[in-house]
């Protein structure tokens, strides 16, 4: 903690200045004074008081030319004038040299506060960065109740800059505390705060989450008012609406957060070409993107891809910003009436462009639900009920949407009696992040008891609580990453008496809730350097799955669509020879990395092979839009193998590459295992395996490279050893002692019925390929065709160009009977 020496008034006597203070003293008071009372949920303060050392400290001169290394920030808190005469005076001997200048700036800065509003509070400082759509700035901005782009406070009289109107646009960040784009929209004459409910973003919501939107929007729109300002509600396209608005209100600039995903950043695009081609009497409007800083990285250049080499920078963490004063909303334009949940349903429905419910409706069929009622056949009738699924497929959809809609229930924070998603405002999920951080401690307060009982249910295993009970507020913005971790740290220190331990936290909730954001920061600056890297084979993609971060990529513009699933511990980039090799002959190749694998995100769940299995299922019909030809390696072979067995309408062939599973001769019956939680022993095995994994990697994978070791490049170990590190990665090998392959392979493959294709490596060390193949020849009947390859156990990478040609004329042939079938 750095001391400061600041000249403090005393009382005035012909113009001059009888005495001076020491500001370090004052802020050990004040220190001390805001500790000592309660402080309300979601407050800003210093999470332990100020210590002073060395009390004839002197401030040093400034090393830095930065004006604002050493700047003190302000906002309204205690009544200072009062507090002021309270503090010791100090005898003349310690008077600072007024030829210092940081000593005179700060005797300035001090007694320009007299004439500030009464109420002060000093906050550590904190940054984020801005992006325009021609070039990059970096602002450090105060928790202040206003801020200037350069990093000065500013007066309300000064910040409001004449004829500057700035349009807030509102996605995924639903809320005001923290909120660095509304921070910086606040110096404008006039701020428009604006969100737009457009089909093709909410499309991605299931209906529950839909509610949760709903409830946000309207916390969200009374905390504006509250503040003297409003939230327009528009429905449309958001490049017709955001067109619109900055006609009618003559918008100069529009602050719009920074996106991964790659729907999102296709919508953010079209709205910039819809304003560049519209002519402006004062110029186009410029679009701003912000984010949500919560680590202090200078440029994303800076970012290494390893996690292990991010821990080792060691990047200072920002603070939350203050919920800023707003100018008030003095316009005409129709400022619109926040919906219902059916008005929403229905403007869903009535999208023109909304998929065949016969597609849509597979979703709604869940495996389990499928396989406890040994109906798998029902798949292949998508319209038809199935009882018992987490959605209605009714062709009635306003009047299933009118019986799932529930309203909150009064003084809870969750959205339904039997859900665990925290919804509301950003008050209510602090209070419930208060009470799940307190868990530990007694409470009487049945709102708290309810979120205690929701976190027991909820842990399926150790921290799995805090993202089955936040993920869905924070994926929506209703509160920040870096609040929650600012609020968990304070209490943390509130429990050790300002100390945080070097071995661990002394609470699980404390260290779930931090880790939990601290994952999910991680893979979402990885998922935006994975969008800024162009190393030349192919672009990646990011979708979101249930909150979860995907990477993906898609070669080829049409054709037959063909999805590549990689194996245990790989990643998309295994099929790095494949996936332009099958595009060339006129397919449209899509490639997937796994949840828990690669780059894409590894949350803290409980993993299994209908886990992956639902994925794809979803990604078949949310992202490709049509049935493909299913192409799996190892366990990648046995989830698709499932997709096929449970969901046939979404798939026109199978290609089973190296495959994992059994064949169990005269099977006829599903019986599957309920899940259970993770044991202690699961949890050493994974330590063991991962050090294992680590120190053999390169032998490993030679070994089932036999017939061409030359392979196994750097390249192929190194992405494999850099994954091992990301956080999360322990709790993905966990499961793998829980894994349930139980299902054989020829009951889902002659369930499917469809054509399918086995590539063996017959020099595989993880399997008797002669045993396999004769197993699947005599129980399997759809198998139509079996190649042998003088391989190992991943031939489309030992011998790419091999497979490739063999599955180039499998598509081929599959897509010309499809053709013939179709014409009769």
């Amino acid at each position: 903690m750095v001391n400061r020496t600041v000249v403090a008034p005393r009382k005035k006597k012909e113009g001059t200045l009888k005495s001076y203070y020491r500001f370090d003293l004052l802020l050990h008071f004040l220190s001390n004074k805001w500790h000592s009372s309660t402080q309300p949920t979601g407050a800003l303060s210093w999470s332990r008081p100020l210590h002073i050392k060395n009390p004839s400290f002197q401030i040093p001169k400034q090393k830095s030319k930065n004006p604002d290394t050493r700047r003190a920030r302000f906002i309204p808190f205690h009544n200072f004038r009062s507090e002021t005469r309270q503090c010791k005076t100090l005898p003349r001997s310690h008077k600072p040299s007024s030829t210092n200048p940081s000593v005179h700036g700060y005797r300035l800065l001090f007694m320009a506060l007299l004439a500030c509003p009464p109420r002060i509070h000093l906050l550590p400082s904190s940054s984020f960065s801005f992006r325009s759509s021609s070039n990059r700035r970096r602002f450090s901005l105060p928790e202040a109740r206003s801020a200037a782009p350069n990093g000065l406070s500013v007066s309300a009289s000064d910040r409001r800059e004449a004829n500057d109107v700035a349009l807030v646009w509102f996605k995924h960040d639903l809320r005001i505390d923290d909120h660095p784009g509304l921070v910086a929209a606040s110096r404008y004459r006039t701020v428009v705060p604006v969100y737009v409910f457009d089909h093709r973003i909410l499309s991605r919501f299931p209906d529950e989450m839909l509610e949760l939107v709903l409830f946000a929007l309207e916390y969200l729109r009374k905390s504006l008012r509250d503040r003297g300002s409003d939230l327009l509600i528009e429905f449309g396209n958001a490049e017709h609406v955001i067109l619109k608005l900055v006609k009618e209100v003559k918008a100069t600039h529009i602050f719009a957060e920074e996106e991964v995903e790659y729907d999102l950043c296709t919508i953010i695009n079209i709205v910039q070409e819809s304003l560049s081609c519209v002519p402006f009497p004062c110029g186009s409007p410029q679009l701003v993107f912000w984010k949500t800083a919560f680590y202090d990285i200078k440029d994303l250049k800076e970012l290494p891809e390893s996690y292990r080499d991010f821990q080792k920078l060691k990047f200072p963490l920002t603070t939350p910003l203050a919920s800023p004063a707003l100018p008030g909303l003095d316009i005409t334009c129709d400022r619109g009436t926040l919906p219902a949940f059916d008005d929403v349903k229905r403007y869903m429905d009535g999208n023109p462009s909304k998929l065949e419910e016969s597609w849509t409706s597979i979703k709604a069929m869940s495996p389990k639900t499928i396989l406890w009622k040994d109906s798998i056949y029902q798949v292949k009738m998508p319209s038809v009920q199935v009882e018992g699924s987490e959605e209605s497929n009714s062709g009635n959809s306003h009047q299933a949407s009118k019986n799932m809609q529930r309203k909150r229930l009064e003084k809870s924070v969750f959205i339904s009696r039997s859900g665990n998603l925290v919804g509301g405002g950003t008050d209510v999920v602090l209070n419930a992040l208060a009470a799940y951080l307190r868990y530990l401690e007694g409470t009487a307060r049945d709102d708290w008891q309810e979120v205690h009982e929701k976190l027991r249910n909820a842990e399926s295993r150790k921290g799995a609580s805090f993202g089955a009970l936040f993920g869905c507020a924070l994926y929506l913005g209703i509160i920040s990453r870096r609040r929650v971790h600012y609020e968990a740290i304070k209490y943390e220190r509130e429990r050790n008496a300002g100390f945080l331990s070097p071995f661990g936290y002394s609470a699980a909730t404390v260290a779930a809730a931090v880790d939990g954001v601290n994952s999910m920061e991680w893979y979402w600056l990885l998922a935006l350097k994975c969008l800024t890297k162009n190393d030349g084979r192919y672009s990646p993609r990011i979708w979101r799955w249930k909150g979860y971060l995907i990477q993906y990529t898609v070669v080829g513009q049409q054709g037959p669509a063909v999805l590549l699933v990689h194996g245990f511990g790989a990643f998309l980039e295994h099929y790095r020879d494949n996936i332009s090799g099958i595009a060339d002959d006129g397919n449209q190749v899509w490639a997937i990395t796994l949840l828990g694998f690669g780059k894409s995100e590894k949350p803290n769940i409980i993993y299994s092979e209908l886990v992956w299995a639902e994925l794809l299922r979803d990604f078949i019909v949310d992202v490709v839009g049509e049935p493909v030809h299913l192409i799996g390696n190892s366990i990648g072979g046995y989830f698709v193998a499932l997709v096929a067995g449970l969901w046939p309408a979404v798939v026109k062939s199978v290609v089973l590459i190296n495959t994992a599973g059994s064949v169990i001769p005269g099977y006829s019956s599903v019986q599957l295992a309920e899940g259970s939680q993770i044991s202690g022993i699961a949890w050493l095995g994974a330590q063991i395996l991962l050090l294992y994994l680590r120190s053999r990697a390169r032998s490993i994978l030679k070994n089932c490279y036999p017939t061409n070791a030359d392979r196994v490049d750097d390249w192929l170990i190194n992405e494999i050893l850099r994954a091992s590190y990301d956080p999360g990665v322990l709790v993905v090998l966990e499961c793998v002692f829980g894994f349930n392959l139980s299902i054989p392979l020829n009951y889902l493959l002659d369930t499917f019925g469809g054509k399918v294709l086995v590539i063996q490596g017959m020099k595989d060390p993880l399997t008797k390929s002669n045993l396999k193949l004769s197993l699947l020849k005599e129980h399997c009947s759809s198998i139509i065709m079996i190649r042998e390859l003088d391989a190992g156990h991943c031939p489309h990478d030992e011998w790419p160009e091999k497979v490739n040609s063999i599955i180039r004329e499998w598509t081929r042939t599959i897509e010309s009977s499809l053709q013939a079938v179709e014409t009769i």
